[in-house]
């Protein structure tokens, strides 16, 4: 007796521009927390911890930008189809 396969789920599709805005937000407190222990900071020699939530912040608006673009796109083939 041939077994019956049930039918694939729908692979998830969620909107991706809340995750970029998200991580955004998330190295932005992370930066203003640790500016707010800069002294320390220093004087253990992780000054450029600061300059790293920097760096990811800003890394941030090109992921936001491909974000919307696929997003953009996953709502035409929504539509499409």
């Amino acid at each position: 007796m041939p077994k019956q396969q049930q039918p694939r789920p729908e692979p998830l599709d969620p909107p991706m521009v809340p995750f970029a805005l998200a991580g955004m937000a998330a190295w932005a407190v992370t930066g203003l927390v640790l500016l707010l222990f800069r002294d320390r900071l220093a004087a253990s020699g992780h000054e450029n911890w600061l300059w790293i939530c920097l760096a990811g912040f800003l890394w941030g608006f090109p992921g936001l930008a491909v974000m919307m673009r696929h997003d953009a796109n996953r709502r035409r083939r929504r539509a499409a189809g």
